[in-house]
């Protein structure tokens, strides 16, 4: 019999002690459910990864052409990344992740979609901070490269930071610099927990000719209620 609950890892990051739980929960099923928490503070759960999916599906339906090259900024669950391999047109995947240990339990297969991701060789994990690379370059070897797409899935929103550091990303210079490394017609989207915030619309309009909003309904079984987040679509000229 599976055990109910178990601590998979636990350990120190640069912003905090991360873990890997996994519970089961017999009034919603056999299926394990995978949990992550920095510190105290839940991040995470495989119960809820339809606004993850739907972050690749949405962003991606607004690209054109083929042989896409994505950035995925934040491996999580791994979701998302799983999401946009599974849009026919992809070519590569560079999935951004600031915490080594999130890409380890991947390599190890200590999560659900590890093995799926690391087997992919569309797929390839950086360990880094994807707000610095997002002013600089996602990949030292390909100076000035471009991308199809950029997902970004790692503060809780526009205004709940993960980490106080990530703040100074959300200005219009830096959203500049991003935006640099997507093609004619590329897209920015990013997951917010929240319902779109009309000063976030604003700031992307200031740098972005189209933005568009898109709220993403999904069940909570622990309220017996339905709850939404919100995505965030804006494309560059082209």
């Amino acid at each position: 019999m599976a055990k109910l609950f178990e601590e998979l890892d636990s350990r120190d990051t640069p912003i905090g002690e991360i873990s890997l739980r996994r519970r089961v929960i017999p009034a919603l099923g056999a299926t394990p459910i995978y949990e992550v928490k920095l510190g105290e503070e839940f991040l995470m759960s495989s119960l809820f990864v339809a606004a993850e999916e739907a972050l690749a599906e949405q962003g991606l339906a607004a690209c054109n052409g083929d042989a896409l090259d994505v950035v995925v900024g934040g491996l999580g669950l791994g979701h998302t990344a799983v999401a946009a391999l599974q849009d026919a047109r992809v070519q590569r995947v560079k999935v951004v992740e600031l915490l080594a240990p999130v890409i380890d339990w991947h390599q190890r297969h200590w999560v659900p979609l590890g093995k799926t991701l690391s087997d992919d060789p569309r797929c390839e994990f950086i360990n880094g901070s994807f707000f610095e690379l997002a002013v600089s370059d996602f990949d030292s070897q390909e100076p000035g490269h471009q991308y199809d797409a950029i997902l970004l899935d790692i503060d809780h929103s526009p205004r709940a930071f993960l980490h106080t550091g990530n703040a100074g990303f959300y200005v219009p210079d830096n959203l500049v610099a991003m935006a640099r490394q997507l093609k004619p017609g590329g897209v920015f989207a990013m997951w917010s927990q929240d319902l779109p915030e009309p000063e976030f619309v604003a700031l992307l309009e200031q740098v972005f000719p189209s933005v568009s909003t898109e709220i993403v309904y999904f069940d909570n079984p622990f309220r017996q209620a339905r709850e939404s987040n919100c995505l965030y679509i804006a494309r560059t000229h082209g």
